[in-house]
């Protein structure tokens, strides 16, 4: 037997899977009741070995032997055991026979016959029943009448059949209630060909699934403060008409008491009536839903969440008590869409149900940013920004004042909560700012903590409040905020009261003059006033339009009849409908500042056009399955969804209407400015707007001209937690105060910061360094051996006047030329020598100036080749002296043959060659280059000359030290000869200083930086180089010169003379 229960999974899964035979077994006390019910049954059918209610039982498994006994009767031949008594209820006797003579009834709801049980044949050693007489429930085609049942034979459809019967009436443990199935004849029904059985449950009980009736009934009716139009589509609406509700406590021994609502609210009330408007607007209108007229239901929230939700439901369900549709509850459902709510809590409640049925809403007044989420708000729309932009646009305010330090007070509620909890991520992200403080304003009198808050505002240096909270919370906060007298502050209004006339007064303007807020876009609705002045109660039908009758009792002071008790004796009047509405001053009619109801109007125009636009769908070409269209008849609230996305209309006013991926409308607001005025009057003035456009993003426009503030200079105030940073410094922030308060330090050298309260300095390029002020960047100083500069100037003098001293040298070598002094030991190699030296001083001019490739280049290979000729002469030289002495002695003439002139050329060409080719080789393969170095100095370029190949360079260098100290040997063997040919003492000295100053030079030139290895390596080369010009030439030069008695051939080669001063 299969029962429907989508809604009871386990339920469905028994009756769908084979279930164990346990589970089709009865508790005791059900079989006492049934028992209770029909009477007691000697057989039992469906019993196990495990559940056994009766003296005779059948198994339904070949498991278990078919018929058990547990008092086994001695059976004696012709008695039968089993009778037909036995088996049959008495009760369901009756109820079969009834049902047979009736089987053309139909509408099964629970089938017998499909059974995942009774389906299972019995065995067929079980039973055997013989064909019987006309009694369905006694013929022997379904009982054994006079035979013992194993012996019986009965076909096993007219077995099945019963079986499935009696498995039905006895399974009331499968839909829990045993009165789920009726005795009553109408509720017993066969199939037509006999296949199976119907049982039909009484309508008392309540189902697993409501298909199991025939028609819906609401569970409750609720009382609500409604106005309603008639319509081919009904739009739902949700206004706070009241602002109060009174809670009745439940007892719970009698239906309980719904909450009544006090405290009508004139503008709330006018809301409604613009919702009203819009419809009656939109049904003038021929080229908007043509041949379709819209109706409302418009319900009072009464800000009550509970009475709120209520009303949302009775829009989505409907208001009648029960509907029968062909036994099925289908049709349009009684409201296509919903105008509201106006809090975010109720927008949230309604929402998280409504949207399960995806029935669109459209709020004009909740502004929570949780309502974006489109995955648990999938059908929530809305006309005003959600407070992620009023946030974004409060801050965009304070950016444009400079004001970092504010506090912030919100409500203790959705729109309070999420505010601060978005605030100062934001502020902080934005602009840098912080809140010096955040607090929560309590709900309800607590004036404990309103005496704190106010406290806290006092104290802090912060001079802005930003207040997200309803009316209800400022004028309880502006009581203790009189009782203090705390004035000086600049406060920003959320749009929740930034147009509250409540707050506008002269005693609070002392505190609130100045206020700049958020306010909702006003727009202008053209014949609405004239509208409401038609407003007037229906007499003949007050129920449906209460909120009319409660507006007419409330401005004209008078009550419908029939009046509460003793309103007449009061003194009260009765009101006749006919009152003039025109006479009176009310808040209703003022439409001059029309910001909620034009949100309102906003909303109605959406759902009007989105219907429009899905009605105008062209078959074939629709959006839905198949390219089909929506049908009015037929229509779903989730296919209206579907084009209120895609809306996208300009109104009369000339904003554009829109919702993004969030259902989130494009966003603008108005700039408020709250101006006490010279002769005491009360203005709020709008000053600015701030809009977001798909192209532009976020733009704020302020008039600053016109703004209103109350503080002695009237110029905005200053609200920071520090003192802004000058440029050339940075903000750091202090040790347990918020990001804003800070202390500002100097940017360290080589950062710079050029803007005002910098959070970090920033790092020059490399090639400039921070200015003293550290506010911008200079280009760093560039160092190099200069010839301007006082050590240069030195060196290059230096440099030639070691040529110039060479040049007079030559030119005494020259004049002299035919003197013994000049002409001894190879006169020509002290010419070549001269002009080494020379190239040995101008080279070092090479070293001065800025680096160049092709000085790089020239500077050491010039060096390095100068240098060797210079030595490979000296060498040469002391090589001639030793061979001259050599020939002095007996026998050595012959040494003198290989130190010939020319051999002493070809000697000082090639080891010079060799020079040239290390020099050569080192250039082409890792030639030295000018580079920019910066690690000498943080706020200097050094240019320098690097050598490249550091190996080229060292055998450069050890080549002239090899030649040097070769020399510097030869001459020191040579020191003991003759004076008369002792040369080599002089050329002995002159190697002991070059190689003195080279040796020296290493150190030196290793641990000078920048211009100064330059500079120890040209005075190296300058002093080695005067070194060798002044031992070598300079005794030569004086005996020429001073001694010209010594420049004799007689006393160069005579024996026994004083020693030559040489």
């Amino acid at each position: 037997m299969y029962l429907q229960g989508e809604q009871n999974q386990v339920a469905n899964f028994l009756s769908r899977n084979q279930p164990p035979p346990g589970e089709w077994l009865l508790h005791p006390e059900v079989v006492h009741s049934i028992w209770g019910v029909f009477c007691r049954a000697e057989v039992d059918l469906f019993a196990s070995r495990i559940s056994i209610h009766c003296p005779l039982w059948f198994s339904l498994t070949e498991k278990t032997s078919p018929l058990e006994c547990l008092n086994e009767p001695q059976a004696s031949s012709g008695d039968p055991l089993l009778t037909s008594q036995d088996l049959v209820l008495p009760a369901a006797q009756t109820l079969l026979r009834d049902a047979l003579a009736s089987p053309q009834q139909e509408g099964p709801l629970v089938s017998a016959g499909g059974s995942d049980v009774a389906s299972q044949p019995l065995s067929p050693s079980a039973v055997g029943l013989a064909t019987g007489g006309p009694d369905p429930l006694l013929s022997d085609c379904i009982e054994p009448v006079k035979r013992t049942i194993l012996n019986a034979r009965a076909e096993l459809e007219w077995l099945s059949a019963k079986t499935a019967f009696l498995l039905a009436i006895t399974s009331a443990k499968r839909v829990s209630e045993l009165q789920a199935l009726s005795v009553n004849s109408s509720c017993l029904r066969w199939n037509s060909d006999g296949s199976g059985v119907t049982l039909w449950p009484n309508t008392a009980f309540l189902p697993k699934s409501s298909s199991l009736f025939s028609s819906c009934k609401l569970r409750k009716q609720f009382n609500f403060n409604e106005m309603h139009k008639a319509g081919d589509v009904i739009l739902g609406g949700l206004f706070e008409v009241h602002y109060t509700s009174v809670f009745h406590e439940p007892t719970f021994t009698s239906e309980p008491n719904q909450l009544s609502c006090q405290g009508f609210d004139p503008p709330g009330f006018r809301h409604a009536m613009t919702m009203a408007y819009a419809i009656d607007e939109i049904n003038k209108n021929p080229n908007l839903l043509q041949n379709v007229s819209l109706g409302y239901s418009l319900y009072d929230n009464c800000a009550t969440l509970v009475i709120g939700f209520s009303a949302a439901l009775s829009l989505a369900s409907g208001r009648e008590e029960q509907f029968l549709l062909q036994e099925t509850c289908l049709g349009t459902p009684p409201v296509l869409g919903i105008v509201g709510d106006s809090f975010s809590t109720f927008s949230i409640a309604t929402s998280d149900v409504i949207g399960l049925f995806k029935l669109p809403m459209v709020s004009y007044f909740a502004t929570c940013s949780c309502l974006s989420d489109r995955r648990r708000f999938p059908s929530f729309f809305r006309t005003i920004p959600s407070d992620a932009f009023q946030v974004g646009a409060m801050i965009q305010i304070l950016k444009h004042f400079g004001w970092t330090w504010a506090g912030l007070l919100v409500s203790d509620d959705d729109y309070g909560r999420h505010v601060a909890r978005s605030f100062q991520s934001d502020l902080t992200e934005s602009i840098g700012g912080c809140l010096a403080y955040s607090e929560i304003l309590p709900w309800g009198d607590n004036p404990a903590e309103l005496k704190r808050i106010v406290h806290l505002i006092k104290k802090s240096t912060a001079r802005v409040v930003i207040v997200f909270a309803h009316q209800i919370h400022m004028i309880q906060l502006m009581e203790e905020v009189v009782r203090q007298n705390m004035t000086g502050l600049q406060w920003m209004a959320s749009e929740a009261w930034t147009t509250a006339a409540v707050l506008q007064t002269p005693r609070l303007m002392p505190y609130l003059g100045g206020t700049l807020g958020i306010a909702i876009r006003r727009g202008e609705i053209s014949g609405f006033r004239d509208f409401l002045l038609k407003t007037s109660p229906d007499k003949s039908n007050n129920h449906r339009n209460r909120m009319v009758s409660q507006f007419w009792e409330y401005t004209f002071r008078c009550k419908f009849a029939p009046p509460p008790a003793g309103w007449v004796e009061a003194g009260g009047a009765l009101c006749t409908g006919q009152e003039d509405l025109a006479s009176v001053e009310t808040e209703f009619l003022d439409v001059s500042n029309l910001r909620p109801e034009y949100n309102i109007y906003k909303a109605v125009y959406s759902l009007a056009y989105a219907l429009d636009d899905m009605l105008s769908c062209v078959p074939g070409r629709g959006p839905f399955s198949g390219h089909s269209c929506a049908a009015l008849q037929t229509l779903e609230p989730w296919q209206l969804i579907h084009y209120l996305e895609k809306v996208n209309f300009t109104t009369t006013f000339g904003d554009q209407v829109s919702f993004d991926e969030n259902g989130d409308a494009l966003p603008i607001y108005d700039i408020m400015n709250w101006q006490w005025l010279p002769d005491g009057k009360i203005n709020v003035q709008n000053v600015g707007v701030v809009k977001k456009s798909a192209s532009k993003g976020e733009e704020l426009t302020l008039d600053e001209e016109n703004i209103f503030w109350s503080f002695v200079f009237k110029q905005p105030p200053q609200s920071k937690c520090s003192e802004s940073c000058s440029p050339g410094s940075r903000m750091t922030r202090k040790k347990g105060q918020p990001v804003c308060c800070y202390d500002c330090v100097a940017c360290s050298e080589g950062k710079y910061s050029n803007e005002t309260d910098s959070m970090e300095c920033s790092i020059c390029p490399e090639d400039f360094w921070s200015s003293p002020q550290r506010d911008h960047c200079v280009p760093k100083k560039t160092e190099f051996l200069t010839y301007e500069e006082p050590l240069g100037i030195c060196l290059t003098t230096a440099s030639l006047l070691g040529t110039f001293i060479c040049a007079v040298v030559v030119g005494i070598f020259f004049h002299h030329r035919s003197t013994p002094m000049v002409r001894a030991n190879n006169s020509e190699l002290s010419f070549l020598l001269l002009a080494s030296l020379k190239l040995c001083f101008l080279c070092s001019l090479l070293f001065i100036g800025h680096p160049r490739l092709w000085t790089c280049q020239l500077r050491h290979a010039a060096f390095g080749i100068s240098f060797v000729l210079c030595i490979s002469c000296i060498l040469v030289k002391t090589m001639v002296v030793l061979a001259v002495f050599n020939a002095s002695k007996p026998g050595g003439g012959a040494s003198l043959k290989w130190f010939g002139a020319g051999q002493q050329r070809g000697t000082v060409l090639l080891l010079t060659s060799i020079q040239a080719v290390i020099c050569t080789a080192w250039l082409v393969s890792s030639s030295p280059v000018p580079q920019k170095n910066t690690q000498y100095y943080n706020d200097k370029i050094v240019y320098e000359c690097v050598v490249g190949s550091t190996v080229g360079f060292a055998v450069l260098m050890g080549y002239i030290g090899l030649l040097a100290i070769l020399s510097f040997l030869l001459a020191f063997m040579a020191r003991n000869l003759p004076d008369s040919f002792n040369e080599a003492k002089l050329i002995t000295f002159s190697m002991l200083i070059f190689c003195a100053v080279w040796v020296a030079f290493v150190p030196a030139y290793i641990n000078s930086p920048g211009k100064y290895a330059d500079a120890v390596e040209v005075f190296a080369i300058l002093a080695s180089s005067f070194g060798l010009l002044m031992a070598l030439f300079g005794p030569k030069c004086y005996i020429i010169l001073l001694k010209p008695e010594r420049n004799t051939k007689k006393a160069i080669m005579g024996r026994g003379l004083t020693k030559m001063e040489m």
